[in-house]
C-alpha cells in the first residue's frame, strides 16, 4: 500500500510562505528552497529591526531634546535631573516633540528646571 502523505496541509504551507515571497527579486519569488531562506531571512531582520526601532528612536529624542535644552544654556542631563527633582513626569517622545514644533512651551519646562 502507498504511503500517506497529507499533501493538503503542506501545500497550504508552502503556499502561504510563497505569498510572504511577492515581490522578491528573481528566484526568491518561485522557487521554493530559496524563497524560504530569504523568507526566514527577512523575519529574523524584521524581529531584530522592530527591537532597534525602539533605540533608533529614543537616540533621536534624546538628541532633539538635547538641541532643544543647550538653546536654553542647559545641558540634557542637566535637564533630565532638572525635571526628576521637580516631579515633572514627561516622556523623551513628547519633550523631543515639544522642543522641535512647540518651543515656547518647552521654553516654560527649562524655565521651571533652572
Amino acid at each position: 500500500m502507498p504511503r500517506s502523505v497529507n499533501v493538503v496541509a503542506a501545500r497550504h504551507r508552502r503556499k502561504k510562505m510563497m505569498k510572504m515571497a511577492k515581490g522578491y527579486f528573481g528566484r526568491r519569488k518561485n522557487v521554493w528552497t530559496v524563497a524560504k531562506n530569504a523568507i526566514e531571512k527577512g523575519l529574523v531582520y524584521a524581529y531584530r529591526d522592530r527591537k532597534a526601532k525602539k533605540r533608533d528612536f529614543r537616540a533621536l529624542w534624546i538628541q532633539r531634546i538635547n538641541a532643544g535644552a543647550r538653546e536654553h544654556g542647559l545641558s540634557y542631563s542637566a535637564l533630565m535631573g532638572g525635571l526628576k527633582k521637580a516631579n515633572i513626569d514627561l516622556n523623551r517622545k513628547v519633550l523631543a516633540d515639544l522642543a522641535m514644533n512647540h518651543p515656547e512651551a518647552f521654553k516654560s519646562i527649562v524655565e521651571k528646571v533652572k
